[in-house]
């Protein structure tokens, strides 16, 4: 493509904001789409996020507006990055308008609320089986995307040439974006480990200190690794940037949100106190949910998952959670 790409981007909020970011300084035309009109005039006059990412200002080739079908006009690539419980919204007003020649990704971790659904199955029943789609997904914060500080993710597209000119359109000196055709891998990566952060959260406000954080970690990618390639994901993909990667980042730095989340949850305070608290979507709660009820409809041992489950939704104590793991029967490490 000789021009610059016109590339949109779904979701006003900090990743989708520090996404368009990265793609205007590439070079790329970028439109900032966001749902609530008074928000996006306030990134338009500011000319930066001031809720969510203070500081990064918007290059000249980064507008945003609340006009979806303005938003998505000439697109070469559509990239969501709503909430998982928005997604399906988010697409059913995209599907009649937009063209079947334009591509769709989303860089949204999670699974459908209610349902369980991967979000590319659910992409697939909304705007049909032969799209080009892709995900974004691995170990990336925001905050340091905005501020240009290294970080590497993975691409993953149903058809490659999608997938490495999504790559592409990310990559610069200091974003490195590799490519993959496991969606189902990174989708199960990206979501379980939201989970996971939520529990070492809880984990380390109760001092429980480094060697159960390390075991919380290994013994969660284990978690991960049996529900993905349950669902057909590969286990090269978990050990990856999708899986590892996301993994170790969201369970040790309070950046997370999810983490976060579980510091609050050990101190005493209730999820909605906790929400308030940290002021953004805290996509582990929901996931919780739905990865607990996919591991049970599959017959996957998730014990982790299960007690983080019981911790949101059955108001089971934290300390007894963690009492509840380590009397658990004996078994082989690998069984």
């Amino acid at each position: 493509m000789d021009r610059a790409p016109q590339i949109t981007v779904l979701g006003a909020g900090s990743w989708g904001t520090a996404l368009a970011l990265l793609l205007a300084r590439n070079g790329a035309r970028v439109t900032l789409w966001g749902y609530l009109r008074e928000e996006v005039e306030q990134l338009q006059s500011a000319r930066e996020n001031r809720a969510y990412l203070p500081g990064h200002p918007f290059p000249g080739n980064l507008q945003s507006t609340s006009d979806l079908e303005a938003a998505i006009k000439g697109a070469d690539e559509v990239l969501v990055a709503v909430p998982s419980h928005a997604f399906r919204q988010t697409l059913e007003g995209l599907s009649p308008l937009l063209s079947d020649a334009t591509p769709l990704s989303w860089a949204t971790k999670g699974l459908e609320p209610q349902t369980g659904e991967l979000l590319h199955n659910v992409a697939r029943e909304i705007l049909g089986a032969h799209r080009p789609l892709a995900l974004v997904s691995g170990p990336s914060f925001a905050k340091e995307v905005a501020a240009g500080l290294p970080t590497a993710v993975t691409v993953a597209a149903t058809e490659a040439g999608h997938g490495e000119r999504l790559a592409d359109y990310l990559r610069s000196d200091c974003f490195r974006a590799y490519t993959s055709d496991d969606i189902t891998g990174l989708e199960v990566g990206g979501a379980a480990k939201n989970v996971m952060a939520i529990a070492a959260g809880i984990a380390d406000g109760l001092g429980f200190g480094a060697n159960a954080r390390a075991a919380l970690i290994t013994r969660g990618l284990a978690e991960i690794l049996r529900l993905a390639q349950a669902l057909g994901g590969r286990q090269e993909t978990l050990i990856g940037l999708g899986g590892l990667g996301d993994l170790v980042l969201t369970c040790t730095d309070d950046l997370s949100r999810n983490r976060r989340m579980g510091l609050a949850l050990a101190r005493g305070l209730g999820i909605d106190e906790a929400r308030a608290e940290i002021g953004q979507e805290v996509e582990g709660i929901m996931a919780a949910r739905e990865i607990h009820h996919r591991a049970q409809t599959l017959g996957i041992e998730m014990p982790l998952t299960e007690q983080t489950h019981r911790v949101l939704y059955q108001g089971l104590d934290p300390r007894s959670a963690a009492h509840n793991l380590f009397m658990r029967s004996p078994k082989a490490e690998n069984a």
